[in-house]
């Protein structure tokens, strides 16, 4: 069965999405989200009905998706999913930590599934260049675009006592504080 489960690129990114967000999608829908063929995502979802982890539901002449959450291994899938999650994250830590002396590393946007204007807040002296190369292979592998913020320590500074609107949103909504070694986010 785990062959079936993980045997094709799109199944992971259906996986991904029915776990991450547990919505019922109609079969455009998921085209659109993964960014996959049309005959994939049929494909994929007809095996995922037969193992049994998503179920389908007619309404309005329409059929929609959704995670079947009494599946046997769901809890143990969530968790997969979740870890494989938290590994992305520690690996861009790890890689952007070499880059140069970060003050402070924020993730939010994509990472937290919440609407923003950039993905990653970087406060501190980074190799921009290495930055640029670490966010393709990132935007390589996610298939999501990855938006960016270089901040120097004393730009940062100014625009959170001017509380800065753009600054304030990353600030006070959903986030990821990977490094924080700056005494002005006290509380985070």
């Amino acid at each position: 069965m785990l062959e079936q489960l993980f045997g094709s690129k799109t199944r992971v990114k259906l996986l991904k999405l029915f776990f991450e967000q547990s919505d019922a999608y109609y079969v455009r829908e998921l085209v659109r989200k993964t960014n996959s063929h049309i005959n994939s995502i049929r494909r994929e979802l007809k095996n995922l009905l037969k193992i049994g982890i998503i179920k389908e539901k007619d309404c309005n002449r329409k059929k929609y998706y959704k995670i079947n959450e009494n599946f046997i291994l769901y809890p143990e899938l969530k968790i997969l999913i979740t870890k494989s999650r938290i590994l992305l994250k520690d690996k861009l830590k790890e890689k952007l930590e070499r880059l140069g002396q970060i003050r402070l590393l924020i993730l939010t946007g994509f990472f937290v599934d919440l609407p923003s204007q950039t993905d990653i807040l970087i406060v501190g002296k980074i190799n921009r260049k290495k930055l640029k190369l670490i966010i393709e292979a990132l935007e390589k592998e996610t298939e999501k675009k990855i938006n960016y913020t270089i901040m120097s320590s004393q730009e940062f500074r100014y625009r959170s006592d001017l509380t800065d609107h753009f600054l304030y949103n990353i600030l006070e909504n959903k986030k990821i504080v990977l490094i924080n070694k700056t005494n002005i986010l006290k509380n985070i």
